[in-house]
């Protein structure tokens, strides 16, 4: 039972500060990665690919698979609620007062700020997907020994089949986890 707590606390953190979407949690589950047992480098990396592979919001999914792998169903259901309790709790404080106040120097100067910190965030995130697929990990300051030459090849080659025949994102996502699997990436 202790474990389902810490559980929901985390992720309740996570959903309370994490602004900006999905990839604006993984500087927020990487710490966990370091605090917890619960996850690795490799498992967010697992769970990055997985998300964007699957329907609903990867912030939602990546929250529920950590949960279900440590808990199960149980543990599925706590992370996920404690990361969307925030969003909830803040919706329903908020809701009238933003109405009302929308006009107001103090709410746009607000989003004026936030802007620029979510888009901090995301890009924090996508340099550390980026850190995990070219070397392993999320760790920055590596040698070129451990380069994964084969993901970067495969993303050229994606991305140039990509443009060349307008080859749809959704399909591309599904050729890549089928030669991922099949090479062993």
């Amino acid at each position: 039972m202790p474990t389902l707590i810490i559980l929901y606390f985390e992720f309740f953190k996570v959903g309370l500060f994490a602004i900006g979407g999905g990839l604006a949690t993984l500087p927020f589950l990487y710490d966990l990665a370091d605090k917890y047992p619960w996850i690795t480098d490799t498992m967010i990396g697992d769970m990055i690919a997985i998300s964007e592979s699957t329907p609903g919001a990867m912030g939602i999914n990546m929250a529920t698979y950590v949960g279900f792998q440590n808990c199960g169903v149980i543990g599925g259901i706590t992370t996920t609620l404690g990361l969307i309790s925030p969003s909830i709790i803040v919706i329903i404080i908020i809701a009238n007062a933003l109405t009302k106040f929308k006009e107001s120097s103090v709410v746009k100067n607000m989003f004026y700020v936030l802007r620029p910190m979510a888009t901090g965030l995301i890009a924090a995130a996508g340099l550390s997907v980026i850190m995990l697929a070219i070397f392993g990990t999320s760790q920055v300051g590596l040698s070129i020994n451990g380069v994964n030459f084969k993901a970067i090849i495969l993303f050229i080659a994606i991305y140039i089949f990509i443009k060349k025949t307008k080859f749809h994102p959704v399909a591309a996502i599904a050729l890549s986890g089928i030669i991922g699997v099949i090479f062993s990436f």
